[in-house]
């Protein structure tokens, strides 16, 4: 057995964890707090590891695997290394790390690890450099370039979560009081992000929303494409999916698929199958029933 083999043998046994159905795990095990009201239209939340309590269970390990999501997320080492898989490709992750979030992936922890995240919509680094977020999408990148170094030194000296909270929290407010009022195209972006978060409106094109803003669709596109990594489309297609598997998984008996747009269950089906890919599947079979039901 090669050394690569065995390593994927290894990962293959470990227990998995799985967004939307392990709810107790994702709520018990990590630290998570809302970004600050000034940082909202950037900042989804900030999260911490809180595995202590986990490893007289999981000697050997654990992993948690994630749906596709919009936005991206500054990952900060506090701990021994971890793996990261993104698709069929894994990440030995050393040091601090950017994730992009439209990917499907799937962490592996063991005893030492401990990381600090922060969940953006949109970076507000962004506003003091010229960053195309669409080169970020494939891989896992170093976070010299997209962070302050100093911030980060700092963060990892911190005693405690809510500390860095603070730290970071601080750090963004004051980069975004140097451009207050500066009429950025990030706005719109985050704009559109919020409102479909508060709304839920997924009948809306895309066309829709560039004359809203008085944009052509090509710059939108443009516009999501630097800030977000993906296309306007596929960012609320994400964000459709996702609302709409939280709350088959919550509520089957009160999930109605016309709620998110979609024509019948049909429509939704041939997305959820989409959005969960071959391998993500292969995860969830033991709560295939749920979804297999739908396909009418």
């Amino acid at each position: 057995m090669d050394g690569s083999y065995a390593v994927a043998f290894v990962f293959l046994k470990m227990p998995q964890h799985i967004e939307f159905i392990d709810v107790r795990h994702f709520s018990q095990y990590y630290h998570r707090r809302r970004s600050p009201a000034s940082l909202a239209l950037f900042i989804d939340y900030f999260w911490e590891t809180d595995f202590g309590g986990l490893w007289k269970q999981y000697p050997d390990g654990f992993s948690d695997v994630l749906f596709p999501n919009t936005g991206y997320t500054y990952l900060v080492n506090l701990g021994t290394p971890f793996t990261l898989q993104l698709g069929k490709q894994r990440f030995p992750m050393r040091t601090d790390g950017f994730l992009p979030r439209n990917q499907a992936m799937e962490c592996y922890h063991k005893a030492g690890n401990r990381i600090f995240g922060i969940k953006f919509k949109t970076s507000p680094i962004i506003l003091e450099k010229k960053i195309n977020f669409a080169e970020y999408r494939e891989s896992v990148f170093p976070l010299s370039y997209l962070a302050d170094s100093a911030i980060l030194k700092k963060a990892k000296s911190a005693g405690s979560f809510a500390e860095r909270v603070t730290i970071f929290s601080e750090y963004f407010n004051q980069l975004l009081q140097q451009y207050e009022g500066s009429l950025h195209p990030v706005m719109i972006v985050n704009e559109i992000l919020a409102e479909f978060e508060q709304e839920m409106d997924f009948s809306r094109t895309v066309e829709d929303l560039a004359e809203q803003y008085k944009v052509s669709s090509r710059t939108l596109q443009r516009y999501f494409e630097i800030y977000t990594g993906i296309s306007t489309k596929k960012v609320l297609q994400i964000l459709r999916i996702r609302k709409a598997v939280e709350q088959l998984l919550a509520s089957p008996a009160t999930f109605t698929p016309e709620r998110f747009a979609y024509y019948d269950h049909s429509h939704f089906y041939k997305h959820l199958l989409q959005f969960l890919q071959k391998d993500t599947l292969l995860k969830l079979r033991p709560h295939l029933p749920i979804l297999a039901k739908l396909h009418r």
